[in-house]
């Protein structure tokens, strides 16, 4: 994809690129208010959900068409432009109609590539920025499919939203962030717009500034955070949004980073400490093809005497010394825990492999 820069079309006051609104259109009086003080900030892009994908039926699930009818008055009278997300072909052709400047597609339309490729469609012959959130589940292939399908519909504005994961771990955020999916996607398509949803990753007000920060601290190109008049009474995601004075604060503290800097000793003093790094990972390789050698080893040993590949009380054995190692390391827990279950997942293929390799017969 050869992507068409176009974030400068919303050029705003506030850098970096911020989308703010609610959750939900919910009525005239609200998308109005929250217009002219996220404009007051120096935002001119605002997010408002018309339709709602609810996870089960009698929530409520959006006002539909007719607040195409309430976000016409809202750019009458504030110039400000407006995102929306849309689920089928028909949520685009009423989006269109309405003159909505920014659509996104949600994380739960991205995992299906029938749909998608129908929005696609409905979009040939239009020229209109849109953004993609990342798929429910961690798949990058399945993310980089969906921008794939809309650019090759014609749209070369697009763009990339990063809302976190579902997982069945237990974690304070909503969403799993999984900073290393998103950043991949990046490097691969390093002029693809990456902005990043703190509402859905955090799921909770509380956590909105520290994920900010870190899409920040990561070179993201923008956010996209829910903010409503009054958030404890939202009709949607009552938890994740938040008012606009508090989205000002979060902007007036935010920290900018460059992607990178001129100052002669800053280089050598980066190109040095990034040596020492290249060497400590030529040593953790040469480790690692060490401990692969010995797993061969116990697999052609295991092999011999007809036992099982998983044995179960040595990986409890592991997944409990090696996170308390850590610990005394200072490394993080589950950093270390989430390296060895994949250091596992490969000793365990290749075990498998060598027991499942045909011993050739003598002649």
């Amino acid at each position: 994809m050869e992507i068409k820069p176009w974030l400068a079309d919303f050029s705003q006051t506030k850098q970096p690129f911020i989308i703010a609104g609610p959750c939900s259109a919910e009525s005239p009086e609200q998308l109005l208010t929250i217009a002219r003080e996220v404009q007051a900030l120096g935002i001119n892009t605002m997010r408002a959900g018309v339709w709602k994908p609810r996870t089960r039926p009698n929530s409520f699930e959006g006002n539909g068409t007719i607040a195409f009818e309430w976000i016409d008055e809202v750019k009458k009278s504030t110039a400000i432009r407006f995102a929306t997300e849309v689920a089928t072909a028909d949520h685009v052709e009423q989006a269109l109609k309405a003159g909505i400047d920014i659509l996104w597609i949600g994380a739960r339309t991205t995992v299906n590539p029938f749909t998608v490729q129908e929005i696609a469609d409905a979009l040939r012959g239009v020229q209109i920025p849109v953004l993609v959130k990342n798929p429910i589940n961690p798949e990058l292939a399945l993310w980089i499919g969906a921008l794939e399908r809309i650019y090759k519909a014609g749209i070369e504005k697009v763009g990339a939203i990063h809302r976190g994961f579902s997982s069945y771990q237990k974690s304070r955020y909503r969403n799993q962030p999984y900073w290393q999916i998103p950043l991949s996607l990046k490097s691969q398509f390093p002029d693809l717009p990456l902005i990043a949803d703190p509402s859905h990753i955090a799921g909770t007000r509380s956590l909105i500034q520290e994920v900010s920060q870190k899409a920040m601290d990561l070179g993201y190109d923008g956010l996209m955070i829910e903010t409503h008049p009054d958030p404890d009474h939202a009709l949607s995601d009552a938890q994740q949004q938040i008012t606009p004075a508090s989205l000002g604060q979060l902007l007036s503290v935010l920290r900018i980073s460059k992607p990178s800097s001129s100052n002669a000793l800053f280089v050598n003093k980066l190109e040095g400490l990034r040596e020492k790094i290249d060497n400590l990972d030529q040593e953790l390789i040469d480790t690692l093809a060490t401990r692969m050698k010995l797993v061969e080893q116990i697999g052609e040993y295991k092999k011999e005497n007809n036992v099982t590949v998983f044995q179960l009380e040595r990986w409890q054995e592991i997944i409990q010394t090696r996170p308390e190692w850590a610990g005394k390391q200072q490394l993080a827990i589950d950093f270390i825990t989430e390296l060895f279950k994949t250091i596992h997942d490969e000793s365990i293929r290749i075990q498998t492999e060598i027991v499942n390799k045909e011993t050739p017969t003598k002649s």
